[in-house]
């Protein structure tokens, strides 16, 4: 009678100066023979003396697991194949976490510290990260969809969502992390456990995930991986970057990325298609928060100073409109476009919300908004230049400055992030305190908007 082999799972850990993966392996057995079937990768972009340039990869076949799309309006379920070759053994959940139904009950819930939100690709969800878990919920209507409260010890410092789906990227965070900060963990809620990470020897600042590509923001260097194998692409060096500034293209068709350059004030677009790199010198002091467009067709910018927000061109690089917030210095925190980009949301802390209309897809712009005059806006009457010659070069920019056509009021010195709803002329913001805002604004009149709704999410009683 022939004996039945006995599988024995083995993880073995593959090490390389920054990141480290777990890759199974089926029996200790094959331990011997699998030195002869490991292939060394060359990255791209990455030269033969960089430390990462010899990392091994078994090439062995991946297990594979589904991504399943959640349909937050019809609760539907649809499931597409994926493949991954990094997991973890099962993490052990917290009776909450099984239940998380009645998690929101819980007297402990209650008392969760937000430490980090964040709106899905297309703004129509948003994750909060808390000292205790994480919890996604729906803009519209809003309403919680899950959470999964991992009790003490369960902090999480950065979530996101890929679109509506069941896979998530999180850092452990907070006073009492689950999990290392300098640690990407890749979490699948289908099956209520981590799947993969992705381990470095510094602190994660940001995550940003597409349907193909991972990419990770380090203090100095940025990490872009491969979805389905988590293998690495490229690696960028930064400017020091401590907010983890990064954004992402979301049409699958075409990948850009964003990033802060080398120098204070200059901001990288990686496009990937056509293996173009752009630097673009968008302000003089450093970079304090950007934003792309869905296609990654147009950046908006904001330095330090929070004054103006300039919009570009991320093929040419070229200037095509500058805005003004306000005359005096304020952080930016968030800035977002309509998904048309006829609209520019920015929120600061001086707890103002504005909506400033774009014009570069009503016809042509200049190459640079910030030279032109009031002239311009008024042709037939040339004493517009002469009566304020005497301070050109004094004011010039700020008297021929555009700006925000809507505003709506918050509570200053409080971090808000916004994004545009799927109702026409809306707008979701998001705070720190646990308050969710949805506001419409007049596109024809401006002037204040009108608050449609309020809600925070962080107290049971108003969780739906």
């Amino acid at each position: 009678m022939r004996r039945r082999r006995k599988e024995i799972k083995v993880v073995k850990i593959v090490e390389n100066p920054w990141f480290t993966q777990h890759i199974p392996c089926k029996a200790r057995r094959q331990q011997n023979t699998t030195k002869q079937n490991k292939t060394q990768f060359n990255f791209p972009g990455i030269g033969p003396t960089s430390p990462s340039s010899n990392f091994q990869l078994h090439t062995k076949p991946k297990p594979s697991f589904k991504i399943k799309h959640f349909n937050f309006y019809h609760n539907r379920i649809d499931s597409i194949p994926f493949q991954i070759m990094s997991h973890t053994p099962p993490q052990t959940l917290d009776s909450e976490e099984a239940s998380p139904a009645t998690a929101a009950q819980t007297p402990d819930s209650q008392a969760a510290t937000l430490l980090h939100i964040s709106f899905n690709q297309d703004s129509g969800c948003f994750a909060a990260a808390t000292d205790r878990g994480f919890r996604i919920y729906n803009c519209d209507p809003f309403r919680e969809i899950f959470r999964r409260d991992f009790g003490p010890g369960g902090g999480v410092g950065l979530v996101h969502m890929l679109f509506r789906c069941n896979i998530l990227a999180f850092v452990g965070g907070g006073a009492d992390p689950r999990y290392p900060p300098n640690k990407v963990m890749i979490w699948d809620d289908h099956q209520s456990r981590c799947i993969g990470e992705l381990s470095f020897r510094s602190e994660v600042k940001g995550v940003r995930l597409r349907r193909d590509r991972i990419v990770v923001v380090l203090a100095h260097k940025i990490f872009v991986y491969n979805f389905s194998d988590l293998k690495v692409l490229h690696q960028i060096e930064t400017i020091a970057n401590p907010k983890g500034l990064c954004d992402l293209s979301h049409v699958s068709a075409t990948m850009v990325l964003v990033c802060p350059g080398l120098q204070k004030g200059q901001v990288r677009v990686e496009h990937y298609a056509s293996k173009r790199t752009k630097f673009i010198m968008a302000h003089d002091s450093r970079i304090a928060c950007f934003a792309l467009t869905h296609d990654g067709r147009l950046l908006a910018t904001a330095s330090s100073k929070g004054t103006l927000i300039r919009l570009f061109n991320t093929l040419d690089g070229s200037l095509l409109q500058e805005v003004r917030r306000g005359a005096d210095r304020a952080e930016i925190y968030s800035l977002a476009f309509s998904p048309t980009a006829q609209w520019l949301a920015v929120s600061s802390d001086k707890g103002t919300v504005h909506v400033f209309n774009l014009k570069v897809d009503s016809g042509l712009m200049g190459h640079d908004r910030s030279h032109s005059t009031s002239s311009e806006a008024n042709p037939a009457s040339p004493t517009a230049v002469s009566s304020l010659s005497f301070i050109k070069g004094v004011l010039p920019k700020y008297f021929s400055s555009e700006w925000s056509v809507a505003q709506f009021r918050l509570q200053e010195g409080l971090q808000y992030i916004v994004a545009f709803g799927h109702q026409k002329n809306t707008i979701v913001i998001l705070g720190m305190d646990g308050s969710f805002y949805r506001c419409q604004f007049d596109s024809a009149n401006g002037g204040e908007m009108t608050q449609l709704e309020y809600y925070n999410f962080l107290k049971a009683e108003e969780t739906f």
